[in-house]
């Protein structure tokens, strides 16, 4: 037995636990092992006694990994290592596990049996650090698990509690604690200003040269394909050659070596305890499942108030009344029909798909290679004839919502968003692609100017009397009546507006913006170019606008390319 390997095929595994929970948790551990080691034949076993006299160990020839029950500390019936955040109460016993999955997974050289058990057991220390460096290099959040077991192991390789307290200082156990310790700070898991104390009294008692000499043989270990025996033996031949023999010194109570080592051990046992938790992948999925779903819920609920029956949310001292379409925005509306309907014109997929047999264009190459295979008594398996399809490629729906600020300061372009509102709903209607579209009015309060999935009859005009900006309602709204933050839509959001506030509506809105940008949706924010520089949200494309008459052209080029881009 060397290190947390035993390469003795003969070694008999602990027996299975029956009793108190432990064959439950044995179970456990071993369905958690396969996405670790990256491997699904491992048996996990971890009892009270178990792992032959190590915290943890594994057993290549019995693809078996044990765990001493002893250091879990709590009831093993309580314990569930299918979440992560319980992992945090046994940490140091959850990453000896996850140490054993790595050699699981790049312990794969084997020494020979005839080679110099002093070198083995160097290539053995050395791999120590080298297959944890292998594994957060797969398995980053692993860190934080090796590190929490860092301090087990390097009791445990010391000979215990008891026996890490008298470590004598000689070279021999200077240069054994500079690879279980200082070899793990080169591998990315223990930080220097943890390791301080023991690397100031290791570089003491070896000296500048030989410690840099050791330094570079652990480095290249790091290096090391998981199963290049050749070179690992030589780097622990060079380990012995600088090193030597272990000479078997008698314990050597309160010895500044051990002092070191027990420093180091509080200081990375203090700096793990401090450290957050991994996050478990699907504890966030879940927990962002749910956000969503709220922030759905919330969003189809204002949507509701503002489009239900058209009184909107709050009052507003913005007026409204309708007029007639006039011509020239009926040619604008059928302009970006045409347009968006361009956009959305596919080049055919073409998949190209071979058979045995007809239809399609006969391959030379094939039937001969058919032939050959009946003339010499085997299966066909030639498909000599190549066939050319070609599919359409469907494209995402397109939802568009514009949100109009209402303040005293856009007053000049109510008219024209009025009319762009009702050019867009219009256009959605006459594409033949699906679209949709839907405006709404901010300032006080919320209200409607064109519904999502109608085309009005009728321009609604609109007032801008207020002073006050619930712009995080209307980015809100309207996401809940378009599903703005659905991936399955071809999506773009106007905002018109010159940013001018500040407050929680303000923050607000920019965390609706940034869900939306983050979801795939497009923000287009256009600004009156009156000498002032905007104020807009940040992730929004901003377009200055000097003339109000080109606010409806501005969207529907902003519109046809997200269309191109889905």
């Amino acid at each position: 037995m060397t290190g947390h390997l035993i390469t003795d095929p003969t070694t008999t595994p602990t027996p299975a636990p029956t009793l108190d929970g432990w064959d439950a948790l044995s179970a456990a551990l071993t369905e958690e092992a396969p996405p670790i080691a990256d491997r699904d034949d491992l048996v996990v076993t971890i009892a009270p006694g178990a792992a032959h006299g190590h915290p943890a160990v594994f057993m290549p020839h019995r693809a078996a990994i044990e765990l001493d029950g002893t250091l879990l500390g709590i009831d093993p019936a309580t314990v569930r290592p299918d979440r992560t955040s319980d992992r945090a109460r046994y940490a140091a016993t959850w990453g000896a596990f996850v140490h054993e999955c790595a050699h699981a997974q790049h312990s794969r050289w084997e020494p020979p049996t005839v080679a110099n058990p002093a070198v083995v057991e160097a290539a053995m220390l050395l791999e120590e650090s080298r297959i944890e460096a292998a594994q957060i290099r797969r398995r980053p959040d692993d860190r934080h698990w090796l590190r929490a077991s860092a301090t087990e192991i390097v009791i445990g390789d010391n000979g215990g509690t008891d026996a890490a307290t008298a470590i004598p200082p000689t070279p021999y156990s200077a240069a054994h604690n500079a690879a279980l310790i200082l070899g793990r700070v080169d591998g990315g898991i223990l930080e220097p200003a943890e390791t301080a104390p023991v690397a100031q009294v290791i570089e003491s008692i070896l000296g500048t040269d030989t410690l840099d000499q050791l330094r570079a043989i652990w480095r290249q270990a790091h290096t090391v394909a998981d199963d290049d025996t050749a070179t690992m033996m030589e780097l622990g031949h060079r380990w012995l050659d600088i090193v030597g023999p272990d000479p078997h010194a008698d314990p050597a109570p309160n010895s500044v070596l051990s002092a070191a080592v027990g420093a180091t051990v509080a200081n990375v046992a203090a700096a793990v305890a401090a450290q957050p938790v991994p996050v478990d992948p699907a504890d966030a999925a879940a927990t962002a499942e749910r956000e969503a779903e709220r922030v759905a819920r919330h969003a189809a609920a204002q949507a509701r108030a503002v489009f239900g029956d058209g009184s909107g949310l709050g009052r507003t001292a913005s007026s409204r009344k309708s007029r007639a379409p006039q011509a020239d925005e009926h040619a604008a509306a059928r302009v970006l029909a045409r347009a968006l309907n361009t956009a959305a014109r596919r080049e055919r997929a073409i998949v190209k798909t071979t058979s045995a047999l007809p239809p399609g264009r006969l391959r030379m190459r094939g039937a001969l290679a058919r032939e050959a295979q009946r003339a010499a008594g085997a299966i066909p398996t030639a498909e000599p004839f190549t066939r050319t399809t070609r599919k359409s490629v469907p494209v995402p729906p397109l939802r568009v919502g514009i949100a109009c600020d209402v303040s005293g300061s856009m007053d000049d372009f109510a008219g024209p968003v009025a009319s762009a509102a009702w050019i867009i709903a219009r256009a959605a209607e006459l594409a033949t692609m699906p679209a949709a579209t839907a405006t709404v009015t901010f300032g006080a309060s919320v209200k409607p100017i064109t519904y999502p999935g109608t085309a009005p009859a009728r321009v609604t005009q609109f007032s801008c009397p207020d002073y006050l900006h619930a712009i995080d309602q209307a980015i809100e709204t309207l996401d809940g009546a378009l599903e703005l933050s659905r991936p399955q839509n071809t999506r773009l959001l106007v905002i018109i507006s010159d940013g001018y506030y500040t407050g929680t509506n303000r923050d607000h809105a920019q965390k609706h913006l940034n869900r939306l940008h983050a979801a795939g949706c497009a923000v287009l924010w256009l600004a009156p170019d009156t000498g002032r520089a905007p104020n807009p949200l940040d992730g929004a494309t901003v377009h200055l606008i000097s003339n109000p008459a080109t606010t409806a052209q501005a969207i529907g080029r902003a519109a046809t390319a997200a269309v191109r881009t889905a």
